[in-house]
């Protein structure tokens, strides 16, 4: 049998995961980020979650029980007008 090899014993010692054109959404979501989060640890890595919506936050938030994750605020960003 050809053995796959471990992508998370090959990833960097951070490992970013940008969540911009996705979502959590339910329990198995949770689950596959609380395993994948539990194997980085394991191997003495971090990994860490950005551009998640609110509703994601809070979804991870209500669940910090089952799963630490780190979670990459993004910046608040102010806009300049010109007001001359």
């Amino acid at each position: 049998m050809l053995r796959m090899p471990n992508p998370v014993r090959q990833a960097p010692s951070e490992v970013i995961i940008d969540f911009s054109d996705s979502k959590v959404v339910d329990m198995p979501g949770i689950e596959a980020l609380n395993k994948l989060t539990e194997r980085y640890q394991k191997l003495g890595k971090k990994l860490h979650l950005k551009h998640l919506s609110q509703d994601c936050k809070q979804l991870l938030n209500n669940a910090d029980e089952l799963i630490e994750v780190n979670i990459v605020e993004d910046p608040h960003y102010k806009v300049l007008t010109d007001e001359s």
